[in-house]
């Protein structure tokens, strides 16, 4: 019995050329489940795959890397990677399919749990017991935890972003490539990427790489008050983040907006100013190691929520902030 795991790359246009963070994380996740190996198997990238993703497979145990060497599938078609990945299935036995909890993992996931006539469970955070499988999963954008059976065979989740942190394995493997054939027919490509866009501006990977965030909310007061928050952004090594009432006001760009329609963040430390914590922004911070809170409201959720609060004006509190790290 064994896990499999669909893995996707990094951005290339990131100069990434190995498997994405959410990849590592999964991969480190499936170690929970009960298989007795993990599997992955990668469908963006056709032929033999760069010796970065496998020196990252050897780290996290990876049994077997399943490939394919059909062009078509370079460009996401969610319906063609779900017959690839259910072809991958088949052949590596698996008892147990997981994805990270991005766009195209949980799409293609859903296609092959309605193949096999399962039930899927999205955004899953730790496996509670595994005889029978049960998990626990984020909904209502992560403000409610959820715990549910998984009995069907094959048992498919996705994993929710920064449920574990990607760790090697205790015993690294050889990880052996093997090649997986589909016959594809014009139905299975009806719907497919057939161009990207670069950003025209901005970088989310300086926001969700980032090990500081400072959140701006509604409380900053306006588009030209940023100041102090982006020098104590600067001071710690961090990035700004927003709310989403900033970047619907205009006040700042969509690429800094931190929530379920944003970036998810994990930082050890997420110093939120001036938001109010609504589940949605919560959504995408929650998983920040500490949260400081400063607000002038003391029973803001964030407040409330939050490991530390200061209760006062963001724009007295940043400047002396600032003040005593310089």
């Amino acid at each position: 019995m064994s896990v499999l795991v669909l893995v996707e790359l990094e951005d290339p246009g990131q100069g990434g050329a190995g498997l994405s963070v959410v990849a590592e994380e999964s991969l480190t996740f499936a170690r929970d489940l009960p298989g007795e190996a993990v599997d992955a198997v990668l469908v963006g990238q056709v032929g033999q795959p760069g010796e970065e993703v496998l020196a990252q497979c050897r780290e996290q145990g990876v049994r077997t890397l399943l490939v394919t060497t059909d062009a078509r599938l370079e460009r996401y078609a969610a319906r063609a990677w779900a017959r690839v990945v259910d072809a991958a299935l088949e052949a590596s036995g698996a008892a147990y399919l997981l994805a990270g909890g991005t766009p195209r993992g949980t799409e293609v996931l859903a296609h092959v749990a309605a193949v096999h006539d399962v039930p899927m469970a999205a955004n899953v955070v730790q496996v509670v017991q595994s005889d029978p499988l049960e998990v626990e999963r984020q909904v209502v954008g992560g403000a409610v935890l959820e715990r549910v059976g998984l009995g069907g065979r094959p048992a498919v989740a996705s994993v929710a972003g920064h449920a574990v942190a990607p760790a090697p394995a205790s015993d690294p493997s050889q990880t052996t490539v093997e090649q997986v054939e589909v016959e594809l027919t014009p139905a299975d490509l009806v719907a497919q990427v057939r161009r990207t866009e670069a950003r025209e501006a901005g970088d989310t990977s300086a926001l969700t790489g980032a090990s500081v965030v400072v959140g701006v909310g509604r409380g900053v007061g306006g588009a030209d008050r940023f100041a102090a928050a982006e020098a104590v952004a600067e001071r710690l090594g961090g990035a700004v983040g927003v709310s989403r009432v900033v970047t619907s006001l205009g006040w700042r760009p969509h690429h800094e907006q931190v929530g379920q329609t944003g970036s998810r963040i994990s930082p050890d430390l997420y110093l939120a100013c001036g938001i109010s914590g609504a589940i949605q922004h919560w959504a995408g911070c929650s998983s920040s190691r500490t949260i400081i809170a400063v607000n002038t409201d003391e029973e803001a959720p964030m407040v409330t929520k939050a490991r530390y609060a200061v209760i006062g004006d963001m724009h007295e509190v940043l400047p002396a902030l600032l003040e005593e790290l310089r």
